[in-house]
């Protein structure tokens, strides 16, 4: 069923995670997406596990609901080409750095005078105006500069990276939303704009949004680093056979802990009656919470911890996610068929919409699968189309790429 952005079409220009994880969530919400690639395709086409040359594991994550185009742009004809694409577009995103971007000619002002109605999205390392502006940027990178790094250090005592690509998979969730903000704009408008997503000021805004704390302030109330999520003891809860995961919060739900487990008496204890006061004494807090979860298994804690209406759950490893019981019964991965893969096993989109759900209406694109088809919907010919390639403005053809 058509999704909230049917309709819509975006020229995807961009790479690796942050773009197609982007790109990809617009495309489950409906959008046409078409992925403008180099002759070399996507650097993830060749990062990890894969049945084919350039349909690896990392790719296959991040690129449903879209169609592939090769344009290589140094070539005039290749951008001749992308010019008459940006005509019928609502949607321009790039995560070129904006130097590149401007002496290939596609810079906003170019293509907004182009056609002023398209909605233009530059993901850059850092906003351009500032003194990093322009300079590279990659995920491990913006988690060094933004905090996220030090954050690590407090826990584990030396630097470390969070063992996820955050920063990418954050800023592709803000240019996402970004890129829907300015589209329901434009609604009312009627032109588009520019909208910038820099990864390290959309980093430091994720990291302090808590850890700015007592520097809330000024002079400083306290200092900066949220105490509770940076405290030590701040872990799963060891059991007798396992552990078990839960945030005790409220000051009812402690009130019912400190009664399950026989000692009432600690609701009134002053280091721990009040939210502000276990804050002050979260370690003590929640060292001595630990101590009465060690004394039963799992799954006394699991039923404990339900019948107290206070959250919890295992600790799952990443094998179990895919037999979860929830997960299988609300279809959260998606067992399909690729015409060229295979049998493969997809994330489904976790947002849900009552009217208009969208679906997964596209596999995953071999490199320049839809050239010609994208291209004829561009208003180009057969003579065109053909010229276009040997000139060398497609890459190779699209049959060679496939290896078919």
């Amino acid at each position: 069923m058509s999704g909230p952005l049917d309709g819509v079409r975006v020229l995807d220009l961009t790479s690796v995670v942050l773009g197609p994880l982007a790109t990809q969530i617009l495309g489950d919400l409906g959008a046409d997406v078409i992925k403008v690639e180099n002759p070399a395709g996507d650097t993830t086409r060749h990062t990890g596990p894969r049945r084919s040359p350039d349909m690896a594991a990392l790719f296959m994550g991040l690129n449903r609901n879209k169609r592939s185009i090769v344009l290589d742009l140094k070539q005039e004809a290749a951008r001749d080409a992308l010019w008459r694409l940006i005509d019928g577009a609502d949607v321009f995103v790039h995560s070129i750095r904006p130097q590149a971007v401007a002496r290939l000619g596609f810079g906003y002002e170019e293509v907004s005078a182009r056609n002023p109605r398209l909605v233009y999205a530059g993901i850059h390392g850092f906003r351009v105006d500032g003194p990093y502006g322009g300079t590279p940027a990659y995920d491990d990178v913006i988690q060094g500069m933004s905090g996220s790094v030090d954050l690590m250090a407090r826990l584990v005592g030396e630097p470390r990276y969070m063992p996820t690509i955050m920063a990418d998979k954050t800023c592709g969730l803000v240019t996402a939303y970004a890129i829907a903000a300015a589209l329901f704009e434009r609604e009312r408008s009627g032109l588009g704009q520019f909208v910038e997503v820099p990864m390290f000021e959309t980093m430091v805004a994720f990291n302090m949004a808590d850890h700015l704390y007592g520097h809330v302030f000024d002079p400083p109330e306290g200092p900066l680093g949220y105490t509770r999520v940076l405290a030590q003891s701040r872990r799963p809860y060891r059991t007798l056979d396992g552990h078990i995961c839960t945030l005790i919060y409220t000051d009812a739900q402690w009130q019912r802990f400190w009664a399950e487990v026989g000692h009432p008496e600690y609701a009134a204890d002053p280091r721990f009656d009040t939210l502000g006061s276990r804050a002050d004494n979260i370690d003590e807090v929640y060292g001595l919470a630990a101590s009465f979860v060690a004394e039963r298994p799992t799954d006394d804690w699991l039923e404990v911890f339900a019948r107290l209406e206070i959250p919890c759950g295992r600790v799952a490893p990443l094998e179990d996610l895919t037999d979860d019981p929830h997960l299988q019964a609300v279809g959260l991965f998606n067992d399909a068929v690729h015409p060229r893969e295979g049998a493969i096993t997809m994330v489904d989109a976790p947002v849900r919409f009552s009217r208009t759900p969208g679906e997964i209406a596209r596999l995953q694109p071999g490199l320049g699968e839809h050239g010609a088809e994208i291209l004829r919907e561009a208003g180009l010919d057969d003579d065109e189309i053909a010229a276009l390639a040997g000139s060398g403005g497609t890459g190779r053809p699209s049959e060679e790429r496939n290896g078919s």
